[in-house]
Order: structure tokens, then C-alpha cells, then sequence
């Protein structure tokens, strides 16, 4: 089955399925669970760049992803802005905010980078929280409009939402599909391999790094902006870091550094926490034994560790036809 979603021939089912979903879904509450797996299957292609393609693991994505909503959500309830205009504003400030913020992160390395981000993400979560002039604080942002609609396309009910994500979804990996093969995502995999190997190569690390920084934080604002439009409602728990832990959990089951892994972990695991509801209250006693036997047995994720697998198989064949 990998074999065959490897390529565009993959590619190409995968946008077929998505695209007759609706048609054979249950009901409106099918559709809401794809439209949200969707909504967080952006902002974690956003978190892979970031992570499996450069190697820097930024634990405040969660947060970048609630700026993104709260722009849309402030924008449109508190002073009138349409959808789509704080839809692009909404990318606009995320990157204005994500800027400073990674020139200063980007400067440590490794769990110190990671421990940054971390405080970073928490500071975020208590502005929402606490400022209530501007964030509504707990409360949250409530009556939060639909996107408006475009010509005679209107996004009011559940199929017509939810093939506005999977427009979405569709555009934002053709993007970074053409961002992971150009000139520019080679230059993040090198330095992902190696700081001191990349600056020998004469790749400018403080530059490319923020860059990969910026498309990362971009993707999480955009998918927050969508997701304010897509649920009505905003409160402070969006900007927690257990959200930023469950993009983590989506890369990893899938594989790090690879583009059909993340979006695969992201459509399967939410699916499965539906069917496991009723195991709610265990969620990480099994949860955690599966990441450990994961790590463990699959450390690439399902798509990593079969590419691995496929390489390896290539390189025997190769060898015993020069024998």
C-alpha cells in the first residue's frame, strides 16, 4: 500500500479520496472530525518543516496556531474586519510576531532551543489568558463568522466547510512539496544534519534557519485562522502545549522528514482517539505504551522506517547484480 502512495500516483488517491469523503461519510459529525484532522494536518506539515527537515524541534507551535486564530477572532468580532481579510492579516501578524521570536530562539541549539520555545508557548497561552481587553481572557471569543462566500460557493454547512479545509490542505502541501524539493529544503536538510557541516558548505545558518522558522509559524497562523471560521469559538486552550505534543505524536507515527508521513499520523490518530472514546479518562496509558513501542521498533514512523526498509532492499539488489 505504501508502495503505491509513494508517487504521484499516491498522491493522486489520496486527493480522490478526500474528494468523494463526503459522499460516503456517516453523517455532518464524520465530516466535522475530517474537517478538524484536516485543520491540524497544516499546521503540523507546518511543525515538520521545522523539525523533521531542519532539526529544530519548537514546542510553541500550539501557540503560533492560537495567534493565528485569535488574529482572526479579534479582527472580526471586536471591530468588523470580513473573514478573509483577517484571514490574510492573520499571516501577516503571526510572521511579524514569529520573527523576533526566532532570531532570538534560533540563536541555542538543541534542548536549549526546545526549552525556549517551550517558555515561549507558555507565555503566549497566559496573554490570551489574561489579557482580557484585547483576548476576552477565559472566556474566549464567542460568534466568530464563517468564512464569506466566494461567488456562489457559500461555507455555512459541514460539506461545504469541510471541502474548504481539504482546498486547503491540498494547497498547502502542494506548497511545501515544492519547498522540501527545491534548492531551499535541501539547504534545511543540511542543516538538520549538521550545523558545522552545512557552514562548511557555505549555507548561511542564522538565515535559512529563521526561514524555515517563519513558513513553519505560517502554516500554524493560517490553520489557526481557519480553524476561529471553522469552530466559532476561541479560549485559551488553543495555545496549550499538548496541542504542539499531538502534531509531535502525528509526525512521529507517521514518519519525521517525510511529507506523506505527518498527514497520514494526522488523519489516522484522531480517527482512532474516536473510535477509543470510551477509553477517554486512559488516553495516555495507552497512548504512551504505543509511542515507546513505536520509538522503539518504527524510531523513522510508519513511512520513515519503510523508506529506510526500501532503500536498504534497493542497495542488496544492487550489490548482488555487481557480485
Amino acid at each position: 500500500m505504501l508502495e503505491r502512495l509513494h508517487g504521484p500516483m499516491g498522491w493522486a488517491l489520496l486527493l480522490l479520496a478526500g474528494l468523494v469523503f463526503p459522499f460516503v461519510a456517516g453523517n455532518d459529525y464524520h465530516l466535522t472530525v475530517m474537517s478538524t484532522a484536516y485543520l491540524f494536518a497544516i499546521a503540523t506539515l507546518g511543525l515538520n518543516l521545522i523539525v523533521g527537515y531542519t532539526g529544530q524541534f519548537n514546542l510553541a507551535h500550539a501557540g503560533f496556531m492560537a495567534i493565528g486564530a485569535y488574529t482572526v477572532g479579534i479582527l472580526t468580532v471586536d471591530h468588523g474586519y470580513s473573514y478573509w481579510l483577517s484571514f490574510v492579516i492573520a499571516g501577516v501578524v503571526t510572521v511579524a510576531i514569529g520573527l523576533p521570536l526566532g532570531w532570538v530562539s534560533l540563536r541555542l541549539k538543541g534542548h536549549y532551543f526546545s526549552i525556549f520555545t517551550l517558555c515561549v508557548g507558555y507565555i503566549i497561552f497566559l496573554v490570551i489568558e489574561k489579557w482580557d481587553d484585547l483576548t476576552h481572557g477565559p472566556v474566549g471569543i464567542i460568534g466568530i463568522p464563517a468564512p464569506e462566500p466566494i461567488g456562489d460557493f457559500a461555507f455555512e454547512s459541514p460539506r461545504a466547510q469541510y471541502y474548504l479545509m481539504f482546498f486547503f490542505l491540498v494547497l498547502g502541501i502542494w506548497v511545501m512539496r515544492r519547498i522540501v524539493n527545491s534548492l531551499l529544503g535541501r539547504t534545511f536538510m543540511a542543516i538538520r544534519n549538521g550545523d558545522d557541516l552545512a557552514e562548511a558548505l557555505g549555507i548561511n545558518l542564522m538565515r535559512n534557519k529563521l526561514q524555515a522558522f517563519l513558513i513553519s509559524v505560517l502554516y500554524a497562523g493560517w490553520a489557526g485562522a481557519l480553524y476561529a471560521g471553522f469552530v466559532r469559538f476561541l479560549g485559551p486552550d488553543l495555545a496549550g502545549v499538548h496541542h504542539t505534543f499531538d502534531m509531535t505524536m502525528y509526525m512521529l507515527v507517521g514518519g519525521l522528514g517525510t511529507l506523506i508521513g505527518p498527514l497520514l499520523g494526522s488523519l489516522s490518530v484522531p480517527w482512532m482517539t474516536q473510535y477509543l472514546q470510551f477509553l477517554q479518562e486512559y488516553r495516555f496509558v495507552i497512548f504512551g505504551p504505543i509511542l515507546i513501542l513505536l520509538v522503539i521498533y518504527l524510531p523513522h514512523g510508519v513511512v520513515g522506517s519503510w523508506l529506510g526498509w526500501r532503500a536498504r532492499k534497493a542497495a542488496a539488489r544492487a550489490s548482488s547484480k555487481q557480485e
